[in-house]
């Protein structure tokens, strides 16, 4: 029964280990259609994606730390980019993001 546990403690580890390799190599290239995209929502869509994969990073993170105190984050994040893809929409939809009625 132990070396079935210590077996699959050692399949999480790597299929960890193999999974934040591969966000890391997203988030990078995210960040290059951040700095590069053709169009302003290409960019956005690309920022967007980004945060997803920031709430991904914390969730393995979280598996491999073996703690649930980093759920606060990813909640965090998730709450951030929602507000932040909200505001950006505006911004590129109406080139403000608040409105003021000056007289």
């Amino acid at each position: 029964m132990e070396n079935a546990l210590a077996l699959t403690r050692t399949l999480i580890d790597i299929s960890t280990q193999i999974a934040i390799i591969g966000v890391g190599i997203s988030i990078f290239l995210l960040l290059y259609r951040v700095l590069k995209g053709p169009t302003n929502p290409d960019r956005a869509v690309a920022l967007d994606v980004m945060g997803i994969t920031l709430m991904a990073l914390a969730g393995l993170v979280t598996i491999i730390v073996v703690t649930t105190r980093l759920n606060d984050v990813v909640l965090l994040i998730g709450i951030l980019l929602f507000i932040g893809t909200i505001a950006l929409a505006k911004f590129i939809e109406k080139g403000v993001i608040i409105e003021r009625n000056v007289d």
